[in-house]
């Protein structure tokens, strides 16, 4: 691995335009930070948690915002080997962990076998937001990158058939005055791992032993299936992102708020009449 002061010099730099520059601008296009902040990074041990981790560190020193940082990851039941490899790589990134284990991967292994993706995220989510309150944090960061929000995207259109993408911020609703935060919303997948090869990071992946290979070629197939359509129209994944900004509630059959559906026919309105399928 690179020397820190070349892996951190080159954040603002070499990778300034692929990876600064998107991070701060989620940032300040979401109002992801405020002055008094304490923000709980969550380190998961793969690469965009770690370079989140660095980002935010790279903030603090040249940023305008008086915020605090708190950097936490947990044990959810990892082989040693990852374990080590994650506490190794915070360690030589210079990102202070505060680690603390937890049994989820049992629980989930025995309570969801055929399908634990589901469980084990809503379990470890609720930990990290047990950990950053402890530690006095108000909101918790993760690594969710501009490729996530579009596969995610579509795998509900196509998998669950709904139309909804994540978002760069919601509010927790299990515990108080508590947020979650994805300021990699803007960045590209790509872009991070050549800032990882670049500086020689050898980053875990998700390390989870309940699911390898039940549960991970959905996404692999979204993700397959957005690569190939690139080769015929390379701004797909922009198209896509663009998307989820420009719902056009006069053109679709109905959608959900607040738990509540509705249907066009609530707003119809026989003065004005559009034949869409003319347009």
């Amino acid at each position: 691995m690179l020397e820190i002061k070349e892996i951190e010099r080159c954040i603002i730099k070499r990778y300034r335009k692929k990876l600064w520059t998107p991070f701060v601008k989620a940032i300040n296009d979401y109002e992801l930070l405020q002055d008094g902040d304490k923000i709980a990074v969550c380190i998961s041990g793969g690469k965009d948690s770690l370079l989140l981790g660095k980002l935010f560190q790279e903030l603090k020193r040249h940023g305008k915002i008086n915020f605090e940082l708190e950097f936490i990851s947990m044990d959810p039941g990892f082989h040693e080997v990852n374990k080590n490899a994650l506490i190794t790589n915070a360690k030589d990134l210079k990102i202070p962990l505060k680690f603390f284990d937890t049994d989820i991967f049992k629980v989930v292994q025995k309570h969801a076998h055929e399908f634990p993706c589901y469980l084990c995220a809503r379990m470890r989510r609720g930990s990290l937001y047990s950990k950053a309150k402890e530690l006095g944090c108000n909101k918790i960061a993760l690594g969710h990158h501009f490729n996530d929000v579009i596969e995610t995207t579509m795998m509900n259109l196509m998998y669950a058939g709904t139309f909804k993408t994540m978002l760069p911020k919601l509010k927790a609703t299990n515990f108080d005055n508590m947020e979650l935060i994805r300021p990699l919303f803007l960045v590209k997948e790509n872009d991070i791992i050549t800032y990882t090869k670049y500086i020689g990071l050898e980053a875990m992946n998700c390390g989870c032993e309940v699911a390898a290979g039940k549960v991970a070629s959905t996404r692999a197939n979204i993700k397959k299936l957005i690569a190939d359509y690139k080769d015929v129209f390379i701004d797909v994944d922009k198209s896509i992102f663009s998307a989820a900004t420009n719902v056009n509630l006069d053109a679709i059959i109905g959608y959900s708020s607040n738990g509540h559906k509705h249907s066009y026919l609530e707003h119809y309105d026989d003065n004005k009449i559009i034949n869409l399928e003319e347009e």
